[in-house]
């Protein structure tokens, strides 16, 4: 079966228990990916408004094809919490879980470590332009 935004929002919003609060609701991706750029439009400087649309692009056009409800739904929920801490500005100096750190994959935390690189690169690079 093919997993629809819609039935991916309908299994996210599901609560085996009347006395649980419901769980925050999940845009779908396209609105999601719409609100990411303009809240880094609105939010960020300009160079990291570039750097992180790159990173946007390239991670939900890595993700276009997965059909693993449990992966989706997570991804989601990671890039809405993100959204929510850009638009409210309590991202910066913000430290990673170390509990997140500790699921991710290699592959993960290879793409984590590239990030970095390309962020410190960019700062020296910035360095190197008003000197």
């Amino acid at each position: 079966m093919r997993i629809t935004p819609t039935r991916l929002m309908a299994a996210a919003m599901q609560s085996s228990n009347g006395l649980k609060p419901q769980p925050m609701a999940l845009l779908p991706p396209i609105y999601l990916y719409r609100r990411l750029l303009r809240a880094h439009r609105k939010h960020l400087p300009a160079e990291m408004r570039l750097l992180g649309d790159e990173y946007i692009k390239a991670e939900f056009r890595a993700h276009r094809s997965v059909e693993n409800p449990v992966h989706l739904i997570g991804f989601l929920t990671e890039w809405q919490l993100y959204a929510q801490k850009i638009e409210g500005d309590a991202w910066m100096g913000e430290k990673l879980d170390e509990g997140k750190i500790q699921k991710m994959s290699d592959e993960q935390i290879g793409q984590l470590y590239e990030l970095m690189q390309a962020i410190q690169k960019r700062g020296t690079e910035g360095d190197e332009g008003e000197s």
